[in-house]
């Protein structure tokens, strides 16, 4: 009886909340995406890198028996945490969000889409599935750390148990008798003799209560040489084969300095020694004008396969102009080779490869692409939000639904631009970009708008830097506008770069973003096909991390607001 009663309580909860989310609305019809990035295509022993394309950085994969999972890093964005199952390592689909809940934990509300939840690492002990992760300025928090724990990776996984210890980038580790063990960065023992000077420190972890015990220890000391000052040393793991522990961790910081290294040690806590033939993957090496260039790799973590052999994940980056990217930091594999019980993840000057051999492991089912040529379109008609739908920080109140009408944005008051301000939540929703040369097409319903509200279709690098195309409803009539924010000197809902008017709310139409690397256009459509020219040859590469900064990539999607 209890269980009905709950469940008629949701049911009569989801129409509220849907009766609020349709007043005063916009209705999207469908999103449709189409990206080729070109380049060498696999054969049917072979697989294209990267695995994940698109902003998908700080990979963090685990096996459990025949299948794999992956986890990687969403910042500011809801729902958070992204998680992937495959059984080939190679074909990606993802299965949720490990933070989907918003009461599950607060992050964003006032701060820049660049903070909130860094890297993650998963880990699994036999029993349950841990993700360790670091929320970059949660409210009453600051940095701090957390564990989070589910039977099922697909959810619903707990809410977060706070760790109490200082630096980033957390990392379980469980061994085989049956200790377990956390590694991560924080600030050195002693002073700092430089910027960015940082170390790799472990302590025990109690599984049960999910906290931190006994002495914390020191194992690297700023990076495999210190007197070179070696900068931010981070994203550890640890790992066991035969009777050696391995710490992996990378050095540089997450640009094109990035590099990954390793060190060994017969005891958990050390000390552990540096291999000499270190880096074992980098790019930081080559020759920046070479063609097809991946960059900035590192930040991996390894994996063993059922049959002993070891593959490593790890972020890059593939630029399409000097460092220039719009699509952020990507998930790419290889295979592993031990040299001397040292591993290898790519030899020092060979190039990261865009196609590689395949794992000889039984191919995993994958609706959607995650990475290549792709297609697909979006009607917003289930009762929820794809796990792919993202938008900016927790929902604090409906303001948007989706059913057989599609989705249903109610706009608010708070731009783009006024994001991480504290004055609200913008009614957005979008999507990761996944290629330099890709077509976005959104149709839309406006027939609700009212005078001074605006929605159509935003490309979004952050609050400064973003794209929005759209139609306004005006007391007279209504105008096609396109509005551009290029900096913090720009006005918060953007600059005006064209207005095209209207006699009257045209009802349906489409609006289309057609991206070639730097070079965007921008096109709408009255009439289903009847495409015409709302602004072209405008510059795509103000959303790129070399201009905007930041280290995320772009979304797409859905955007209402009110004037």
């Amino acid at each position: 009886m209890r269980a009905r009663i709950a469940r008629i309580a949701v049911a009569l909860l989801s129409s509220l909340l849907a009766t609020l989310a349709c007043a005063g609305e916009v209705r999207f019809i469908a999103v449709d995406y189409r990206g080729d990035d070109g380049g060498a295509v696999p054969t049917d022993a072979q697989y294209r890198n990267p695995v994940a394309a698109g902003f998908h950085p700080d990979p963090s994969t685990i096996r459990v028996g025949d299948d794999f999972y992956l986890v990687t890093s969403s910042f500011g964005y809801y729902p958070g945490l992204p998680l992937f199952h495959s059984t080939d390592l190679v074909s990606w689909r993802q299965i949720g969000n490990a933070i989907d809940r918003a009461d599950q934990m607060s992050y964003g509300d006032g701060e820049e889409l660049t903070r909130g939840l860094f890297a993650a690492t998963l880990s699994h002990d036999g029993r349950r599935f841990y993700i360790t992760n670091t929320c970059f300025y949660c409210p009453d928090r600051g940095i701090g750390n957390f564990v989070i724990t589910a039977d099922d990776p697909a959810g619903p996984w707990s809410d977060p148990a706070w760790l109490g210890n200082e630096g980033i980038d957390p990392s379980l580790f469980f061994d085989r008798d049956g200790r377990a063990w956390m590694v991560s960065n924080g600030m050195p023992d002693g002073p700092m003799r430089y910027e960015g000077h940082r170390a790799i420190w472990i302590q025990q972890f109690d599984a049960d209560t999910l906290s931190l015990t006994g002495p914390r220890i020191q194992l690297v000391d700023a990076g495999v040489d210190p007197a070179s000052h070696p900068e931010h040393v981070e994203g550890p793991h640890v790992f066991r084969r035969g009777d050696w522990y391995y710490l992996t961790a990378a050095e540089g910081g997450t640009g094109e300095q990035h590099a990954q290294m390793i060190w060994r040690s017969r005891s958990v806590t050390g000390p552990y020694a540096a291999w000499a033939g270190n880096p074992i993957l980098t790019q930081r090496d080559l020759d920046p004008a070479r063609d097809a260039p991946v960059t900035s790799a590192g930040h991996a973590q390894f994996v063993q396969l059922a049959d002993g052999t070891w593959w490593a994940v790890f972020l890059a980056t593939r630029p399409y102009r000097g460092n220039q990217y719009n699509l952020g930091r990507e998930t790419f594999l290889l295979p592993v080779q031990w040299r001397d019980d040292w591993p290898v993840i790519l030899p020092r000057g060979a190039r990261v490869p865009l196609v590689a051999g395949r794992p000889s492991l039984p191919r995993s089912a994958q609706p959607l692409p995650t990475s290549g040529p792709m297609a697909w379109t979006e009607t917003f008609r289930a009762d929820t939000l794809p796990h792919a739908w993202l938008m900016l920080d927790p929902p604090k109140q409906a303001w948007f639904a989706t059913g057989e009408d599609g989705l249903r944005i109610t706009p608010s008051s708070t731009p783009l631009g006024a994001h991480g301000t504290g004055s609200g939540q913008p009614t957005y929703i979008g999507r990761r970009l996944q290629h330099h040369r890709a077509t976005i097409a959104a149709t839309l319903d406006t027939g609700a708008l009212d005078a001074g509200e605006l929605a159509g279709l935003a490309l979004l690098q952050d609050e400064r830097h973003h794209y929005v195309a759209a139609i306004e409803r005006e007391e007279d009539g209504a105008s096609l506008v396109l509005l551009r924010r290029a900096g913090q000197d720009d006005p918060l809902h953007g600059r005006e770069l064209a207005r095209i008017a209207l006699a009257e709310l045209p009802g349906r139409l489409s609006l289309r973003l057609r991206l070639d690397a730097p070079r965007l256009d921008v096109d709408y459509a009255l009439t289903p096909g009847d495409w015409r020219p709302l602004a072209v040859d405008l510059d795509a590469s103000l959303l790129t991390v070399d201009i905007a900064g930041g280290f995320i990539g772009n979304t797409f999607g859905p955007y209402a607001v009110k004037r």
